[in-house]
């Protein structure tokens, strides 16, 4: 699913009008409609609304949700903000319409505002301003905003929550941002909808399909994109019925320090889980035991230092390595994985304290082979670029921009994971949850994404393939377990249910 940006959602409005064709009004009552049903599937007509309309088109979908709401016997009061006497077209037709419907339920605001009584029992329809707006609200619309915020109100946006921009809000204000308890958004999510810092304006998200051209939506460029399972799917590779393990891939991973030995055993079970003919794991020697004993499947190479990583690996007999889980940031340790980087010519994942060391040794990351996959979470990525973000928007911009620079392939993992990619396309995952910020979860991403590189994945159908499906078994997990109790481990019982 594309996410364009606010001008393309404009220009994209204006194509199906063109092109349907349909007027504009019409496409309007089309999206009122789509509103009007996901409410009344919430409420029931005993339910107090109240309506706030501003003076733009998104006012315009909040008097025709009034209207269409009182049409099925609900108890909704309209407030139309048109303090500067100027309506957009279709919110001035839609205003009439209302007023046709009967006696005091339009209210027009030209200068002073009486607001109403909001309730816990009322539910609140913000359409004060949508994808339109470019600067922060001020005057009487952040007061109204702090009104309603402050109401115990339900609040029900309609496409974007009022004084939340589409994009970029690094110089917003936020307590003039509508606190939204669901936002039902117009065609397709919006940037905002995928960063962290928003998450309290958004609440629950759901996307109304409208009727927008797909024509206009198949052939125009995005550069934010959300992952579908069905793209998904068509990335796994299939497994011939003569397939043996020397054709399936051998990875190598280099994880766990003495008294980390966790990390390797969770990044390589993940990876023979992943469908890898082989996997050898380097670790120190004191960590030989477990490893034998916990993953028995696995080829375990020793290091010659008895509790870290100090020697690099010839990389010939493997067709893909991952690095950094559970390594330790010892100097010996930094020597050993610039030795590794500078000596490998293999597809590679680099996370965990791989990534912490480069932050340290920042001149190292213009030694990393192009197509290479970085998997940092924030405040990895923090360290590396080494500069404190504005805020999560600012933090993937700089994100892509590293991408871009090193012509890296770079995950910055949370909640929607965001594979950043060298030609600045930036694709967030849509599977994954809460449960799954626990220790080791990160382990396991690289021995999934390392398996798909060995198993001859280009690095970003197995950076893509990878995210999904992980995010994927951790939503299977918490599906049986709840994401109290869920653990690294639970997300590697469930990736066989995940493939299939």
């Amino acid at each position: 699913m594309k996410i364009f940006t606010s001008s393309q959602i404009r220009e994209l409005d204006r194509y199906t009008i063109e092109h349907e064709p349909i007027s504009s009004i019409d496409l309007m009552e089309r999206a009122a409609e789509a509103l009007t049903a996901e409410i009344t599937k919430r409420w029931n007509t005993e339910t107090p609304m109240v309506a706030f309309a501003g003076p733009g088109n998104n006012g315009g979908d909040a008097l025709a949700v009034t209207r269409l709401l009182r049409g099925r016997g609900y108890n909704v009061v309209a407030y139309l903000f048109n303090v500067k006497g100027k309506l957009s077209p279709d919110c001035e037709a839609n205003s009439e319409r209302l007023r046709k419907c009967g006696e005091g339920i339009l209210t027009e605001v030209t200068r002073e505002f009486e607001p109403p009584t909001l309730s816990n029992d009322t539910v609140v329809i913000d359409g004060l301003f949508g994808s339109g707006l470019n600067k922060p609200l001020g005057g009487g619309f952040a007061a109204m905003v702090q009104y309603i915020n402050q109401s115990g109100s339900t609040v029900v946006s309609i496409d974007v929550p009022s004084g939340l921009m589409t994009e970029d809000n690094t110089f917003n204000v936020k307590q003039n941002i509508i606190h939204a308890d669901l936002t039902l958004t117009l065609g397709m999510k919006k940037l905002c909808m995928m960063l962290p810092e928003n998450h309290d304006f958004i609440g629950q998200t759901v996307v109304l399909d409208i009727g927008l051209s797909k024509e206009f939506i198949d052939a125009t460029p995005a550069s934010f994109s959300i992952l579908e399972e069905s793209f998904v799917r068509s990335l796994l590779h299939g497994r011939s019925d003569f397939a043996h393990k020397g054709n399936m891939g051998h990875a190598l991973l280099i994880a766990g320090k003495y008294g980390m030995a966790g990390a390797a055993i969770l990044a390589t079970k993940a990876c023979l889980r992943s469908g890898v003919g082989k996997v050898t794991v380097h670790s120190p020697l004191n960590n030989n035991d477990i490893l034998q004993i916990s993953v028995p499947e696995a080829i375990i190479s020793h290091d010659i230092d008895a509790e870290c990583f100090t020697q690099a690996v010839d990389t010939k007999p493997f067709n893909a390595i991952g690095i950094g889980p559970g390594i330790g940031t010892e100097d010996s340790t930094a020597v050993a994985l610039i030795t590794q980087i500078r000596n490998t010519h293999l597809p590679m994942v680099i996370d965990a304290d791989a990534l912490n060391i480069l932050s340290t040794h920042r001149a190292w990351l213009q030694q990393l082979p192009e197509g290479t996959i970085l998997t940092p979470h924030p405040r990895e990525l923090d360290r590396i670029c080494d500069a404190k973000p504005a805020n999560d928007y600012d933090r993937l911009m700089k994100s892509r921009d590293m991408a871009q620079r090193l012509h890296a392939y770079i995950i910055l993992k949370g909640h929607h994971s965001a594979l950043c990619m060298p030609d600045g396309q930036i694709i967030f995952n849509n599977t994954g949850n809460s449960g799954m910020a626990t220790a080791g979860s990160g382990d396991v991403l690289t021995g999934i994404i390392t398996a798909l590189l060995a198993r001859g994945y280009s690095a970003k159908d197995a950076a893509l393939a990878g995210m999904y499906l992980h995010g994927l078994a951790g939503d299977y997990a918490a599906r049986s377990l709840g994401v109290e109790s869920l653990i690294a481990s639970d997300i590697i019982d469930y990736l066989p249910k995940a493939f299939k």
